[in-house]
């Protein structure tokens, strides 16, 4: 094991000075194909960082294989939930065909224009969390350097979280260790925030409606 990790320490040490000659490559006029070797040197780095974790048993991410693509500059995430269940809301990416780099959309919650907008219901949800850090803050949280990827949503193997809610439950006199080791620990790397949680699975819903539509919606699916 120990040769293992110090074989994978070398291959990420390696792979990070892949992608830092690809990012600086990104800086001169392109001569073609410095696009495609950035994000090949990233997804390498990525793996690597993912198997170091696993072999040292530490808590790693990998992608949750999301179906959709929030704004990046503002998704505005909302979260209610109760005992069961967390409902986590925020604005879809809509690429604009006019924007050339010279203004900034600034949105609004409060609009009553309708909007595309994506409504997340986590099943059977043990706990749920939504705040720091944000993405200039990302590089310390625990996961950085362990498969973190930025505006993507993702799960956690090895979770000190997921470990810690199994612990403190375990001295309930009906407490059943298969409920927890069938959640999943899901992270959304938001533009201003970050969210967590602990759940079994997640449906998700795209609509286009105002945002005070959607968390009436909300209220009602909470109530019910």
């Amino acid at each position: 094991m120990f040769r293992r990790t110090t074989k994978l320490e070398q291959q990420l040490a390696e792979a990070n000075r892949r992608l830092k000659a690809a990012a600086a490559a990104l800086a001169p006029k392109h001569k073609g194909g410095e696009v495609e070797e950035f994000h090949a040197a990233h997804a390498e780095v990525l793996r690597l960082e993912r198997a170091l974790a696993e072999s040292r048993n530490e808590p790693y991410a990998v992608p949750c294989d999301f179906p959709v693509n929030w704004d990046v500059g503002a998704p505005l995430p909302f979260l209610l939930c109760n005992d069961y269940r967390a409902f986590l809301t925020f604005y879809v990416r809509e690429p604009d065909p006019n924007w050339d780099g010279t203004y900034v959309k600034v949105v609004d919650p409060a609009s009553t224009e309708a909007v595309s907008l994506c409504l997340v219901t986590f099943k059977n949800c043990a706990s749920a969390k939504l705040g720091h850090p944000n993405d200039e803050a990302q590089h310390g949280h625990p996961l950085a350097g362990r498969g973190l990827r930025g505006y993507t949503a993702q799960i956690v193997k090895n979770s000190p979280w997921l470990k810690e809610v199994a612990k403190t439950n375990s001295v309930h006199p009906g407490d059943r260790p298969e409920m927890w080791t069938s959640l999943n620990h899901y992270v959304f790397w938001f533009h201003d925030s970050t969210f967590e949680c602990l759940a079994k699975s997640y449906e998700v819903e795209v609509s286009s409606e105002t945002m005070p539509e959607l968390l009436r919606r909300v209220q009602d699916k909470i109530l019910e």
